[in-house]
């Protein structure tokens, strides 16, 4: 039987390593995996794929990502890759004039390092947009800035206390200042303008398209559900798993409503069974269960440091009660449910791991592969219950870099101890853990090839400045298999993510062979071509 597809002229990265030269795809799986043999079955029909010395590698799966969010931004006031008060302001200002029907200005991206203390004020927004109010969360969406307006519309003034699970961040006076933080953005976000489903299947769409452009076969949308004013994506992937323009392989992680308890776990059946269809599988739970470390809101063991390096009466926030977590995860788990945590500090991480280990010791070994994303901050004791447990790590590797953020909103209060516990990923790995990969679009970007770049360099792709912490560097054999494999596992797409007989043809061509360059070249290498179960869904060529 002839080939539909063959790939050659170029590297092929197989589970041993890249150890081919040439594949063979029939339909929509890999059919031969070799060297110059397999070109004998090409055919007639066969469509011969030239990797030009390039790449061929599985299809890259981000593990933790919002893609409908993000799809919605880039219509809207996008402020992604703003990094001063100056630049940013100026991007606002021209948006609102380029819009003068939008009766709210929405959108966000923005960076905290450009703004003293990480909270703008309303009377920046005022000076730019006096007349509409403004919703604008901020690239990690813990937070939102707002302007005068948008405040008085919400009723918000100094006598509106701070809801349970947020922050009204104020002046010297007592005044709101125009920064909301965790729930408090709700005040704002719910009187919004919702998008509507049209809106949000174009946004899917969209994203898409720009994944699929950036290699990305599947991915794990992590919050599907409403939350903080986000829209929710649920039919969105309804309609595009069941009209057939859902080309990606997509799990979704159901929302856990933190305001209730195990009530909700029926209704998570309900949603699971009604919404996976296709291409689209509603198997996993999102619990969030602390915020950021840059507000303040990142669940620690110990207190947070203040500017002048004492120790606070603040230890962040749990937004799940951590007395109850192991009872909802040992429940999930007897169904059949992946736990999708949301876990920055050491303290979240140690809580989720503790839930995982009493589910374990409820329900016996499980193939529900729960999974931490984040992880910003890990005790060294909680480092080796990765592997033991059988949680997988999911990290998000642009984040592991030293950067104006890092330097002045987060070493500083964590203090030196806590600050050399970021990001473990060569710990983890050397400890067993298994490792998945994702962005968060779009808290940053979704390109898998800059996250793999500070995976191996710990430096920004064209960054200069120190390595931040070295030992926990990983090769770039490992930060691929984190991609791919390993958000693979984590997905259940066990026919993914690997190129080998058998295997889903869910392909990658890359335009270089990123092994034969130095590790500071890794960022500069692009995706020529993107093949789902064989069939292109993205070229460049």
């Amino acid at each position: 039987m002839h080939a539909d597809l063959l790939f050659t002229g170029g590297a092929v990265l197989t589970p041993e390593g890249r150890t081919a030269t040439t594949v063979a795809v029939t339909g929509d799986r890999v059919t031969a995996v070799g060297d110059d043999g397999v070109r004998e079955l090409a055919g007639p029909r066969t469509e011969v794929v030239d990797l030009a010395g390039g790449l061929l590698l599985p299809g890259f799966q981000d593990a933790h990502v919002h893609p409908v969010p993000a799809g919605l931004e880039l219509g809207q006031c996008d402020l992604t890759g703003t990094r001063t008060a100056e630049d940013t302001l100026a991007a606002v200002r021209a948006y609102a004039l380029a819009h003068p029907e939008r009766e709210w200005i929405l959108g966000g991206g923005w960076s905290m390092e450009a703004f003293e203390g990480g909270t703008p004020t309303k009377e920046l927004l005022d000076a730019v947009v006096p007349d509409r109010p403004v919703y604008l969360p901020n690239r990690d969406h813990h937070g939102a800035w707002v302007n005068s307006r948008a405040l008085a519309l919400a009723g918000i003034t100094r006598d509106t206390p701070d809801p349970a699970d947020g922050r009204i961040e104020r002046d010297a006076s007592g005044e709101p200042s125009g920064t909301l933080q965790e729930g408090a953005m709700e005040l704002v976000g719910r009187l919004a303008p919702a998008a509507t489903q049209a809106d949000r299947l174009a946004a899917l769409l969209h994203a898409q398209r720009a994944l699929h452009a950036l290699g990305i076969t599947a991915w794990q949308d992590a919050l599907v559900g409403g939350y903080l004013g986000l829209d929710d994506p649920s039919e969105a992937y309804r309609t595009a798993a069941r009209d057939g323009s859902l080309t990606a392989r997509v799990v979704g992680a159901l929302w856990w409503d933190r305001e209730r308890g195990a009530e909700q776990i029926p209704e998570l059946v309900e949603r699971r069974d009604a919404l996976s269809h296709g291409r689209f599988r509603a198997g996993s739970v999102k619990l969030m269960l602390d915020g950021v470390a840059e507000s303040g809101t990142a669940a620690l063991l110990d207190p947070y440091l203040d500017g002048c390096g004492c120790a606070t009466a603040n230890r962040g926030t749990s937004f799940v009660d951590a007395a109850r977590l192991p009872e909802y995860v040992t429940q999930l788990d007897a169904l059949g449910f992946q736990c999708h945590f949301h876990a920055l500090g050491d303290r979240a991480v140690r809580d989720a791991l503790d839930a995982i280990e009493a589910a374990r010791a409820a329900n016996g070994p499980s193939d529900t592969r729960p999974h931490l994303a984040h992880l910003q901050v890990v005790h060294p004791d909680d480092v080796p219950r990765f592997a033991r447990l059988g949680a997988t790590a999911n990290i998000q590797p642009l984040w592991a870099a030293h950067e104006p953020q890092m330097d002045e909103l987060t070493i500083p209060f964590l203090g030196p101890e806590r600050a050399a516990w970021q990001y473990p990923f060569g710990s983890l790995l050397r400890s067993g853990a298994t490792l998945a990969a994702g962005s968060d679009w779009p808290v940053s970007s979704p390109d898998p090839l800059q996250g793999i770049h500070v995976a191996v360099n710990r430096v920004q792709p064209g960054g200069a400045g120190p390595v931040f912490l070295p030992g926990e560097r990983v090769a770039l054999a490992h930060a691929l298999t984190a991609y791919t494999a390993g958000s693979a596992y984590v997905n259940h797409l066990d026919d993914t993510g690997r190129v080998s007989e058998g295997a889903l043809a869910d392909l990658v061509v890359l335009d270089r062979d990123p092994f034969a360059g130095t590790p500071e070249e890794i960022a500069g290498t692009r995706v020529r071509r993107t093949y789902v179960g064989g069939e292109l869904v993205h070229t460049a060529d």
